[in-house]
Parts: structure tokens; sequence; C-alpha cells
């Protein structure tokens, strides 16, 4: 008679063994040390099992490897179904960056937006990413506190906490102490290092120019008037950027940098900061710097070249997470390579430190590849 065989699972990480137990054969001094032998075999390859995997959800041409997955995303109400999350888990990122609205609440109520983020941190999916993957980000106005507001809000000492809360800040952190959620992130590897600066384009950011000509809301300053960052934080920039031994460096910003004929809220309000921030990034030598924007409800990719750079200037914007703007007809961006996605999306950049490539990839819900973009540095 041909011996029954039953299979246990013994389960360590995300690997899974099965074991062949013959009932009718194996005594149970056999059955010990074949269990023995098994968790020897286990513990050996158990640094195998530790090692980070490629999820098979990730998009990625056969010639190109990633060493390290950065997921980011903006406009994301509170109260709307997000049908990404899963996409985001699926793909399992080593970092996901909230690029600003990340709760709409336009409130100087504390006790009403410290509701709103706990709302947020409850939705099902964010919760559970909230649990495996390192989450960091910056705010745009309506998590802020009020459309279009910058350094004339009264709340905004209060309402820094709040979003501090919300991000998991320490108590004790030296970001309690200053003006701003600017912050630096690094993460290293055996292969190499990316380094992450969080801007904060509200904290500072000086008034407006409206526009009462052209039907757009707003136009650019004059040339020198105003500023999106402040002193404080362009000094803290250029000392992050000046000494950054990083093999990339992404900026954080949640408006678009280069993107400035629209109208709407962007560094192109403030001319001289455009130019700013490129001679800075020239001067300092850094290494693969690319800027990530949201607030637009489009996703698009804008690219230039600078001056003395040896490599392109590209600022990928992704937004929103739970509404997009489906009626998108059409804008000047005079950086534009490909298409607008007005469709709800995410952004996902993997980097290859050997070849020092970049893949930015627009993806939408199922996994939908809605535009790339590769880069070498």
């Amino acid at each position: 008679m041909r011996a029954k065989i039953q299979f246990n699972n013994i389960v360590i990480g995300r690997n899974t063994l099965f074991l062949p137990l013959t009932n009718s054969i194996l005594n149970m001094t056999n059955r010990f040390l074949f269990y023995i032998c098994s968790v020897a075999f286990l513990m050996a390859c158990k640094s195998h099992a530790d090692l980070k995997e490629t999820s098979s959800a990730v998009i990625q041409p056969k010639n190109f490897t990633s060493d390290f997955n950065l997921a980011f995303g903006s406009c994301n109400k509170q109260n709307e179904t997000n049908h990404l999350w899963d996409d985001i888990l699926e793909i399992r990122p080593d970092v996901w960056i909230w690029g600003g609205d990340n709760i709409y609440a336009d409130t100087d109520n504390m006790a009403k937006l410290r509701k709103m983020y706990g709302q947020q941190s409850k939705v099902k999916g964010y919760a559970k990413l909230l649990n495996q993957t390192p989450i960091i980000g910056t705010w745009e106005d309506h998590d802020y506190g009020v459309n279009d507001g910058g350094v004339e809000f009264k709340s905004k000492k209060e309402s820094q906490q709040e979003f501090l809360n919300f991000m998991k800040v320490a108590d004790d952190s030296p970001r309690r102490q200053q003006e701003g959620v600017y912050a630096m992130h690094d993460f290293n590897s055996s292969k190499g290092k990316i380094k992450v600066l969080v801007l904060d384009t509200r904290y500072f950011r000086t008034a407006l120019t409206a526009d009462h000509e052209t039907g757009k809301r707003t136009k650019p300053n004059n040339y020198g008037e105003g500023t999106i960052l402040g002193e404080t934080q362009w000094n803290w920039l250029e000392k992050e950027l000046e000494f950054s031994e990083a093999d990339f460096n992404i900026v954080v910003s949640s408006v678009q940098l280069l993107s400035g004929e629209h109208g709407f809220e962007t560094w192109g309000n403030f001319p001289h900061e455009v130019d700013r921030f490129k001679s800075l990034v020239t001067r300092s030598k850094a290494k693969g710097v690319i800027v990530l924007s949201g607030d637009r409800h489009i996703s698009e990719f804008s690219k230039t070249t600078v001056e003395n750079m040896n490599y392109p200037l590209i600022d990928f914007t992704s937004s929103g997470l739970t509404h997009a703007y489906h009626k998108f007809s059409g804008e000047p961006n005079k950086y534009r390579v490909g298409e607008v996605v007005a469709v709800e999306s995410f952004g996902l950049l993997q980097f290859n430190f050997e070849t020092n490539q970049v893949l930015m990839q627009i993806i939408g819900n199922n996994h939908k590849l809605l535009g790339q973009l590769e880069q070498k540095y």
C-alpha cells in the first residue's frame, strides 16, 4: 500500500517550506530528528528570507533592476474612498511620502483638525501601510488650514503640531521647536544612499499677486519680491545640498517648481526663487537632484536643462489620490514631457545605484501604468 504523505507548513518571513511527513514510516524518534534538521536548514536560510523582495506588482522593463522604491502622492480627502492604497501596499515601497493636502480640513479649529487626521489614520489601507512602511512628508494648503494660505495664517504653529502628530514625530524631536515642517531624511544601504529633503512651502510663503488681466488666479510677483521658503529654510536647504554625500537627493515641494504658466500656485509666482533653486543645485554639485510635487489634481513630468548641471532637472508631479481634474482640457507647460494624467494616481520612483538610473512612473488603480520617464544620472 502506498504511504500517505502529510504536508505541514513552516513559515519564515514570506518563505513557506513544505515538509513531507510519512506517518506510516517515520516513528517518533525519526520525526524529532527530522524536525531538528529542518529547523537547522531554515535557520541557515533565514538571512536569505530576510532579504527585501521585489513585489510582482512593480512594473519594470526587463533590463531594469530596482534597489530602492519610493512612492508618493498628494490630494487625499479623508472622507472619500481611496482606491489606490491596495496598489501601493502590493508594491511594498521602501518609503511613502505625503506630498501635501494629505487631508482636506481648511480650519483653524485644532480639535476639528485633529479629528480629521484621526479619521485618515484609521482608513484601512493607510493604517496597514502605516504599520509596515516608513512614512514622511509635508503639507499643502488644505491640511495647513486655509486654501492658498501662507505666512499670514494665524494658527500655523498649532497646526504644525497636529501635522507632526499625524506623521508620528517624537515629542522631543527638534522639529517640534522649529518653525515650519521642513525636514531631512536619510535612507542608506550597502548599495547607495538617498537623501529626502522635505520642504515647507506654506509657513514662510509671502503674498501672491492676483491676476486681473488674463483671468488666471495669480501672476508672477515682480522679480525679487517675496519668498516661498523664507531665509531660515533657504539656509538649511543650502547646507543640506552642499554637504550631501547621497547618490540621489529628492526634494519634496508641495507645489510645482518648473510648471509656472497655469496661473495657480507655483514656484513660478516667485521667479527669483526658481532661479535661486537652480543656482543652488548647480553650485552644490549635489548628485541626482529630483523634485517631487503635487497640488494640481493632475500628474505630469516637467524637465529642463540647467546651465553647468551635468543632468537635467526633473519635477515629477503626482496628484491626486482620491480626486483628479477629470475635465482637464489643457494648459501650457513648456517643460512638460509626455502627457498630462488627469485621473487618480500616485508616483513611483525606482532607483538603480549601479547604473545611476531612476525609473519614474505614474500609476493608477489596478497598477495601470499611466506615464513613465527613465533618467540616467
